[in-house]
């Protein structure tokens, strides 16, 4: 493969700087495994078998969507502390809407081809209302965000609360439940079409990226670092593809879904559970929001509010519909949140969402999101929420009291924010 004409070959440097990897990003990718391999030894192997990495994965999504929102709210100098219980109340929605309010008004029965769609849009559309609410206080009454999303942390959980009586509501629409994970995977052989197709888009990524540093004359990474690199991809890609795969699906289940085509199943036939669609849809969420973040107008006003809302204003940026924007993405996130925990129960529970604001809030800081406005990822995010999921696991697993989890996880939080603050200073970030 040869150089672009025009491309310039960047310096001789070290091999870490040659692959232009974030040194931050390397450090959470590296404690991320440390935390694997210590709860590994301390469970005897039993942490990094496939069905706790599958399960570890199905438990991430929900917080891991909430999370990529959540940097935008906080790099806008925000802070939404009601989406736990705003994912409360859009998941009583759609419990609701499937159990009693759909069958009642309409007679679509659980079953029915329309059901599970019309429940998921009225909670998206319950989710973007809110949220725009909220965005409205915050921008156009100047009420504090930490004030009104305080308040909707009350009011919000108890709405959920008043809306089913208080009650456990299913079971949900099978379609609706295939949302949560385990009920809903694409199998074996699609997971792999899926991940050859997703290294694919990342190597013509890598590429169009390469090309367009070269065009624009900037300097380009050696041919053996742009080869390294796509290597980690594609291994990181299939390795996780693998993995999914491994986790067998019991015979049991495999002789009902046998049965329920009208067929036999072969006698040793085994098949593994493959992506989950909630995993799918995080995906997706990953890539819109990071198109957003980096490739749209939206995204450098937010960004740019970030870092100096004084000057966004003053450069044209209407910075109050900026806020409800953010905040009504915010409650739809939340209200998809919402679906994907529900979804995974098999039904709506009065404590789903409980605590989920402290650890939304966690993986987004983790991530690198800083508080202090302007700074922040999507992928950041979504590795904080798996550091986040994978210390609440593990230390589950290990036998740790639910009390003390959570002291751990704020303790985590705290020192998330002084590592932060440590290395803006010794970089010169702001």
């Amino acid at each position: 493969m040869a150089e672009t004409t025009g491309a310039k070959a960047a310096p001789k440097q070290g091999f870490l700087k040659s692959l232009e990897i974030d040194t931050r990003l390397l450090g959470m990718i590296g404690a991320f495994i440390a935390v694997c391999l210590v709860f590994n030894l301390m469970t005897d192997g039993r942490f990094l078998t496939a069905r706790n990495i599958f399960n570890l994965t199905i438990q991430t999504v929900s917080v891991a969507i909430m999370a990529t929102g959540m940097v935008f709210v906080i790099v806008t100098r925000h802070i939404d502390l009601s989406v736990g219980s705003l994912l409360a109340t859009c998941s009583a929605v759609m419990a609701m809407m499937q159990t009693r309010w759909l069958p009642d008004m309409l007679g679509l029965e659980i079953g029915h081809p329309l059901l599970p769609w019309v429940a998921i849009l009225a909670g998206l559309l319950t989710g973007a209302a809110i949220g725009a609410f909220n965005g409205w206080l915050v921008g156009y009454l100047t009420i504090p965000a930490f004030i009104v999303t305080l308040g909707g942390l009350l009011v919000w959980r108890n709405v959920a609360w008043y809306m089913t009586s208080g009650q456990t509501i299913g079971p949900l629409d099978p379609t609706y439940v295939a949302f949560g994970g385990i009920n809903g995977t694409l199998g074996p052989a699609a997971s792999w079409i899926v991940g050859l197709g997703a290294v694919a888009a990342a190597l013509i990524a890598l590429f169009a990226a390469r090309r367009a540093k070269a065009g624009h004359g900037q300097p380009v990474k050696p041919l053996w670092a742009e080869a390294v690199l796509a290597g980690l991809v594609a291994a990181a890609i299939l390795g996780f593809v693998a993995v999914l795969n491994a986790y067998q699906i019991p015979s049991a289940r495999l002789e009902r879904i046998f049965e329920a085509r009208g067929a036999v199943m072969p006698e040793g036939y085994t098949a593994g559970y493959g992506i989950p669609y909630s995993v799918l849809l995080l995906i997706f969420i990953a890539i819109v929001m990071t198109v957003v973040a980096t490739r749209t107008r939206l995204g450098r006003y937010i960004f740019a509010t970030g870092g100096n809302p004084d000057a966004a204003e003053l450069s044209g940026i209407n910075t109050r519909l900026l806020t409800v924007k953010i905040f009504a993405i915010m409650g739809a996130l939340c209200a998809l949140a919402g679906m994907v925990a529900s979804a995974r129960l098999a039904n709506h529970s009065n404590d789903i969402g409980t605590l989920d604001e402290l650890r939304v809030i966690a993986a987004a800081v983790i991530g690198g999101t800083a508080l202090s406005g302007g700074i922040g990822t999507i992928h950041g995010a979504i590795l904080g929420a798996l550091i986040m999921q994978s210390l609440q696991s593990g230390m589950a697993m290990v036998g740790v009291d639910a009390p003390f989890q959570n002291i751990v996880v704020g303790a985590v939080l705290v020192l998330a924010v002084l590592i932060d603050i440590l290395y803006r200073k010794r970089t010169g970030a702001r």
